[in-house]
């Protein structure tokens, strides 16, 4: 019975959550239907995908390959997974294999990442896998991504030499508190219009991926087209304690 009230909370909050989405696209004259919530399930038991799955929602992420993997055969295949974070490579075969309705990876922080997805893409022969590039837009030592400025190079190169790969923008992982500051959104934004000029694509063609929890509204006023939200709609994680 408790699970079950849980569960309900969960389908109620993640209304609430696309509602506030749609209020804050339309304050700054955006079309709500252009943003994504990724409903990120980290920690979470598959009950509480599998009820917002009922309830019509098919976008869900996962931040630790073990947690995707486990999680994702047990539930329908037309869900859109999402990696997210820092992927390392040599887990790269094993997600992509095991997570055949893998849909985009926000998160690929190095031309070694992207080679090894690109690879892994063409061998098992699924279609391209869209990525989004990870930026430290914080400067934080402990985040993954690249520097700023070197967001183009990167972007340049998944674009020639990973055929495999359909490059669709860039993402960024908030502050430690989860609530980054406009100049954090702002930087990505800058970074975007610094690659697009590159590239000679038009920003409407691609996505910004920036905005979590505590800062979810912020980042759709300013742009982004794509929001991880976890603990709002799940309630706080829940990290297994460590054996003595």
């Amino acid at each position: 019975m408790a699970a079950q009230a849980m569960e309900g909370v969960a389908v109620t909050a993640l209304r609430s959550v696309m509602g506030r989405v749609q209020q804050a696209a339309e304050r700054v004259g955006r079309d709500p239907g252009l943003v994504r919530v990724v409903a990120v399930s980290k920690t979470k038991p598959i009950s509480l995908i599998r009820q917002l799955y009922d309830a019509g929602h098919r976008c869900f992420g996962e931040n630790y390959v073990q947690e995707l993997l486990d999680k994702s055969p047990q539930l329908p295949d037309d869900i859109e997974w999402h990696y997210i974070g820092h992927l390392q490579t040599n887990k790269v075969k094993s997600l992509l294999a095991t997570v055949p309705h893998l849909s985009m990876v926000e998160g690929v922080d190095s031309q070694k990442l992207a080679n090894h997805l690109d690879r892994a893409v063409s061998a098992i022969g699924r279609k391209p896998l869209e990525v989004l590039l990870q930026v430290n837009t914080s400067g934080e030592t402990s985040k993954s991504g690249v520097e700023p400025l070197a967001c183009v190079e990167l972007a340049k190169h998944v674009k020639s030499e990973c055929p495999n790969l359909e490059f669709r923008g860039l993402m960024t992982i908030g502050m430690p508190d989860y609530s980054s500051t406009p100049e954090n959104f702002k930087t990505l934004s800058n970074c975007l219009d610094a690659v697009c000029k590159a590239l000679g694509i038009a920003e409407e063609q691609f996505e910004l991926s920036m905005g979590m929890s505590g800062d979810y509204e912020l980042a759709i006023e300013m742009g982004s087209t794509n929001v991880r939200i976890g603990s709002t709609i799940f309630g706080p994680r829940e990290y297994p304690k460590k054996q003595g």
